[in-house]
């Protein structure tokens, strides 16, 4: 493996600069896009940067293929994990303020674009701030079993992919408890250490090539329009794999315009396919 792989663990990126450099290496200033009317561009619900093509460069140094893995209803089921928090409020708070944490965690996804789960948990204490039994829900979620909820033959497949190139993990999520999350079911180390969480991960195809450019990507993801997106700025050099677990992949087949290259029902036929990708 070269040196652009070894010398890159992990990066934990913020939020969404411009894929345009400027001088001194740095970046413009991303500014929200606007529509015909002048409000704010909304995809899917959340709010999303304007995807731009940008150039690319091809290095020597770069790998034949680099695999690269969405984590939620990817390779986790995060909808069962949604459904044992949803219970455990219940239990706790009862049917009435569940209901209030869940629209402030949708309120939070639409406002960041993805899952805050502990900041719709901190906003929800701020309005029962004298309830102690906030602090055990966020102890439910840090004791979580995240390893059980790891699709089976999810680290086979991890270990198919790696017998052919780099198998980076891509996902979008906040800055603590994704990757918190990722590293607790041991898919951190399953990709030794190549983990890369943004806010928007299709705005940041640039840092990803930087990061581990090579002459082709594989991209899995249960997100048909996150797949759309980042066809439209890799082009032929990216083969899309759309896979059909989680509510979010059912919604996918109306909210994307193209399909996938290749669609697969589990992320175990990739111990299969993974000789011919």
């Amino acid at each position: 493996m070269s040196a652009a792989f070894t010398s890159v663990n992990a990066a934990l990126v913020a939020p969404v600069p411009s894929p345009s450099a400027t001088t001194a290496g740095k970046r413009e200033p991303w500014v929200l896009p606007k529509s015909a009317n002048g409000d704010a561009k909304t995809v899917h619900g959340s709010l999303r940067p304007q995807i731009v093509a940008y150039p690319t460069v091809v290095t020597a140094s770069a790998a034949e293929t680099v695999f690269l893995l969405d984590v939620d209803n990817t390779l986790l089921d995060n909808d069962t994990l949604t459904e044992d928090l949803r219970r455990h409020l219940i239990d706790v708070f009862g049917v009435d303020c569940q209901r209030r944490y869940w629209d402030i965690f949708e309120a939070r996804r639409r406002e960041l674009g993805y899952a805050d789960y502990l900041g719709a948990l901190q906003r929800y204490r701020e309005e029962h701030a004298r309830d102690p039994q906030v602090l055990g829900v966020s102890l439910f979620l840090l004791q979580y079993p995240f390893r059980d909820r790891v699709y089976a033959r999810a680290f086979d497949a991890i270990a198919a992919l790696r017998q052919r190139g780099p198998v980076v993990i891509l996902s979008d999520g906040d800055v603590v408890f994704q990757p918190y999350k990722i590293d607790r079911a041991g898919l951190w180390a399953a990709v030794e250490s190549h983990v890369l969480i943004y806010v928007h991960k299709e705005q940041m195809l640039d840092d990803v090539e930087q990061r581990y450019p090579a002459r082709h990507y594989v991209m899995v993801d249960d997100k048909l329009w996150i797949l759309e997106a980042m066809k439209r700025i890799w082009g032929h050099r990216l083969t899309t794999i759309f896979i059909r677990q989680g509510h979010y992949s059912r919604e996918s087949r109306v909210n994307a315009s193209q399909p996938a290259d290749l669609a697969i029902d589990s992320i175990g036929e990739l111990v299969d396919l993974a000789r011919t990708l």
